[in-house]
């Protein structure tokens, strides 16, 4: 932060001087020609309005850095006292510019009355013409290579203010996209190891579900092992009851025909007859089975 409040000072201090000169080329400019005698100026017109456009350039320029560094100030009172001076800078670089307008148009004027007074001495004859228009002769070929030289110069230094601009517009776009691209590895990082762990989840559970499906077959096999042992043990029983019900059956059949035939008798080794139970001959008998 100590960095960008000495940057907003440094900026100041280079607009009061672009200030302060821009405006000595606005007077040298509505002071043109009112002191002009054979032709005669330090500096010409064209090349005192491309010093003050190039001025006017530069006071545009500071007012875009400290549009750029005032949201970054420290504390909220010097943002606020930062966007109230951008606002005068504002107000006086288009007070420049019609100042600007303004000395032209009174340089302009300066230029015709001087014209008619050369006009007038041209015309009146004498020594003076005469050297006025010897030195105007001379002078009108270095006037005219100086002006164009400084154009050129001029058209240059205002290509190099526009780079310039175009640069400091780069690396803040620059540095806003590094701002961007750290945040989003820093969110990258952090998403990288939730999918790790996740991947790691997904893993586990895949092997869980591997042997689930495993114990599930074994469970279900052994449960149908023992099915099957039970159902065939069950049958084997029944068909042995049913074979020694059927056996029984038939003994006892094969006796109730023998005891048609003779009388229920049976003789012992002692001579001894069974008793007379009192059961009738013809009564059938029961399967108790």
């Amino acid at each position: 932060m100590d960095e960008v409040v000495v940057q907003v000072e440094k900026t100041k201090r280079e607009w009061d001087d672009a200030y302060e000169k821009t405006i000595e080329h606005i007077i040298a400019i509505q002071e043109y020609g009112k002191s002009r005698r054979g032709g005669e100026e330090k500096i010409s017109l064209q090349r005192l309005n491309g010093l003050a456009q190039d001025g006017l350039s530069l006071l545009n320029s500071l007012q875009f850095n400290l549009d750029l560094l005032a949201p970054q100030l420290p504390s909220d009172d010097q943002v606020q006292s930062t966007q109230s001076l951008l606002e005068t800078w504002k107000n006086q670089y288009q007070s420049l510019r019609v100042n600007l307008r303004s000395a032209n148009l009174k340089a302009k004027d300066n230029m015709r009355k001087a014209a008619q007074q050369e006009r007038e001495l041209l015309l009146g004859g004498g020594t003076e013409s005469t050297d006025l228009r010897r030195k105007r002769q001379a002078n009108a070929g270095v006037t005219s290579d100086a002006e164009s030289i400084t154009e050129s110069l001029r058209r240059s230094r205002q290509l190099m203010v526009q780079e310039v601009e175009r640069s400091t517009n780069t690396l803040v776009a620059f540095d806003e996209s590094t701002g961007v691209l750290k945040k989003a590895e820093s969110e990258y990082k952090g998403h990288r190891s939730l999918l790790s762990r996740t991947r790691n989840l997904l893993s586990t559970m895949q092997r869980q579900d591997v042997i689930d499906r495993v114990i599930l077959i074994i469970g279900f096999s052994l449960f149908a092992c023992a099915v099957l042992y039970v159902v065939s043990k069950r049958i084997g029983i029944l068909r042995l009851q049913q074979m020694a019900t059927a056996a029984i059956k038939a003994r006892l059949a094969g006796k109730a025909a023998n005891g048609d035939a003779m009388p229920l008798v049976q003789q012992f080794d002692g001579g001894n007859a069974v008793p007379n139970v009192g059961i009738p001959l013809q009564q059938p008998l029961h399967d108790e089975l």
